[in-house]
Order: structure tokens, then C-alpha cells, then sequence
């Protein structure tokens, strides 16, 4: 409980500095929404439905990212009768919060991240992380760029048994992005948290080209790992989707 309320005192000094921040200065968002069909493998297998809120939010001084994004999928099924009728076999929700302090020094950064995975049917059905840390930009071209921050959090998760975990984690994150044209890019994402009781790997590749004015097409594979999952259940799920983006 202490934890959360040092926290929680942090997101309200944060939020009364970004308000004084964007009084000075103004803001700007970037919001991307993405709808799309995928068929994925691992512990779920079949066709489903993914969408996906991306907002990113450029003060003077600060930097946020707010993410939401579901997953649905339903398989058809035939019971003894032989009528036929419709399951839900995946029910996913994520929705992570990232606020960073610019530093002095160009792409440099003090962050705070949390994210909370509700997994109705995956290895771990709630997944918690909190984490802090620097971040910097270890390569910059005119039509590429790498990003990475590292720093200690802490995580909670509860596992698809009813077993609760807890404990402290170190988180590597690395973001890169490459512009081929105008109408054309490619990002690579990768984040790693270590704990002793697990390590979630995650890592997602996308091609995104423009199809007309704010509307894009999207191809990504998407991976995600925990090292130590209940038997049962496979380590390693992957989702490849084809979804269109709307960006505002």
C-alpha cells in the first residue's frame, strides 16, 4: 500500500506540472485508431477482431503515451446435437500509461511507465507492471532512429491457476523506426521485464503504408513470452494482423 500511494503522490505532482507546463506552451496530439481482422497461434488459435487507440501527447517539457487495445476472438463450435454455436475463446484488454521528463540534452529523458493486461484466457490472466527509468535515443539518421530506456519496476501478476505474484523487475524497452518513403515505414518494438518469478518478453513488427490522406494499412506480427507459465498453457502466444489505421 505504501508503494501505490508514493505513486499515486507522483502522478498528482506530475499532472499539476504538465497543467503548468501546457498553460505555457500549448499541446499537441497525434492519435492513431486501428480496427482489423488477425489469426493467431499459441494459446488461442483462430480468426478474431483487434482494435487499438494510440495517443501521444508533445508538451515543451514533457512527453505522454496513452494506449487501449482489445482483442475478441469467438470459434464455432458443434455440441452433441450437432447444432452449431459460437464460443469466446480470447478476451484481451491492455491500456498502458508513459509520461517523460525531457532532459537538458536532445532525446533524453527521465519516464514513468505502467500498464495493466486483463487476460481472460492467457497463462497470466492480470499482469500489472510499474516502472521508472532513463531513456535516450542511441541512433538518429535523416530516415531512421533507435530509442531505448531501462530502468527498474515492479510488477503483480495473477496467474491463469489463482496464484497471485508480486515483486520487483528490471524493464529494457527499444523502439525502431525506419521512414523507406512517404508512404511507407517500418517500426521494430521490444520490451523485456525481468523478475525472478517471471521475464515477459514482448515484441511487435509493422509495416504501415499510406493508402490515402490519414488512413493507413498496417502488417505486424506480435510475440509475447513469459518464462514461467502454468502447465498447460504455452509460453510463447504470437497474433498477425492486417488492420487499417485512422490517424487524427
Amino acid at each position: 500500500m505504501k508503494f501505490y500511494s508514493i505513486l499515486a503522490a507522483a502522478v498528482v505532482v506530475s499532472i499539476q506540472v504538465q497543467a503548468d507546463d501546457t498553460a505555457a506552451s500549448g499541446k499537441v496530439w497525434t492519435t492513431s485508431a486501428e480496427l482489423g481482422a488477425i489469426t493467431t497461434s499459441g494459446n488461442t488459435a483462430g480468426t478474431s477482431v483487434t482494435g487499438k487507440i494510440d495517443a501521444k501527447q508533445e508538451l515543451e517539457q514533457w512527453s505522454n503515451q496513452y494506449i487501449f487495445s482489445a482483442f475478441f476472438k469467438e470459434d464455432e463450435k458443434t455440441d452433441d446435437n450437432g447444432d452449431k454455436f459460437n464460443e469466446r475463446s480470447a478476451e484481451r484488454y491492455l491500456i498502458s500509461a508513459k509520461t517523460a521528463y525531457k532532459l537538458e540534452q536532445e532525446f533524453d529523458k527521465l519516464f514513468a511507465f505502467a500498464s495493466y493486461t486483463d487476460d481472460e484466457f492467457g497463462a497470466y490472466t492480470k499482469y500489472t507492471t510499474l516502472a521508472v527509468g532513463y531513456g535516450t535515443r542511441l541512433f538518429n539518421v535523416e530516415d531512421k532512429s533507435l530509442d531505448v530506456e531501462i530502468g527498474p519496476g515492479y510488477f503483480s501478476g495473477k496467474r491463469s491457476t489463482g496464484e497471485s505474484e508480486s515483486g520487483l523487475i528490471a524493464r529494457g524497452a527499444a523502439s525502431f523506426n525506419w521512414t523507406i518513403s512517404e508512404s511507407a515505414s517500418f517500426a521494430q518494438t521490444l520490451s523485456v521485464e525481468y523478475g525472478n518469478d517471471n521475464t515477459r518478453t514482448i515484441a511487435e513488427t509493422s509495416l504501415l503504408a499510406k493508402v490515402n490522406g490519414s488512413l493507413q494499412m498496417k502488417a505486424a506480427f506480435l510475440l509475447q513470452n513469459d518464462s514461467d507459465v502454468p502447465v498447460g498453457k504455452k509460453s510463447t502466444d504470437t497474433q498477425t494482423s492486417l488492420t487499417l489505421v485512422y490517424s487524427f
